[in-house]
């Protein structure tokens, strides 16, 4: 379905998608800000099963929580990762963490609880941060997207006389 379609029309359908997304704004804004927070943890491969068990239930908008989890995508994790646990390091009065000169179980294990409690400490309360600004944002955004009407996209087709695309307007 998405061979031969450009990046931008990928993202204006997929705004379209959601835009489109069924129930009350409030119900849409709910599943994104849960989706936020889960989004917000270092659970990063589990979040969207996360994110449907949890809007599940509590019987909110099950799409909207799935995609409001991709704020962490390989695109801004490192950051936004590298953040959390900058924040749950200095909350918690901790240095930076150095690489063991010898890779021990106990080393490594060491190691993962030094990283492992600023990263979940940040996250949260960055989810806790984030969580009613998505809710608010979205809460007042899904009537204005609702309405909108977006033109559609140019198709390109084949012209039979000369065999060559060209655009119609």
């Amino acid at each position: 379905m998405w061979r031969g379609i450009g990046f931008f029309r990928q993202c204006k359908l997929m705004l379209v998608r959601f835009v489109r997304l069924r129930g009350l704004p409030e119900e849409i804004a709910k599943g994104m800000a849960l989706g936020i927070f889960i989004g917000m943890t270092p659970t990063m491969g589990f979040q969207m099963p996360i994110a449907l068990i949890f809007a599940s239930v509590f019987r909110e908008n099950r799409l909207a929580a799935v995609i409001g989890v991709w704020i962490t995508n390989p695109a801004t994790a490192p950051f936004i990762y590298g953040l959390e646990y900058e924040i749950g390091r200095l909350l918690l009065g901790m240095g930076y963490v150095e690489f063991p000169n010898e890779l021990t179980v106990e080393s490594v294990m060491k190691m993962g609880w030094e990283v492992i409690a600023p990263l979940w400490l940040g996250g949260i309360l960055a989810g806790i941060a984030l969580a009613p600004i998505a809710y608010w944002l979205t809460l007042r955004l899904v009537p204005i997207f609702k309405t909108w009407r977006p033109r559609r996209w140019p198709r390109r087709q084949w012209h039979r006389k000369h065999k060559h695309r060209v655009n119609t307007y």
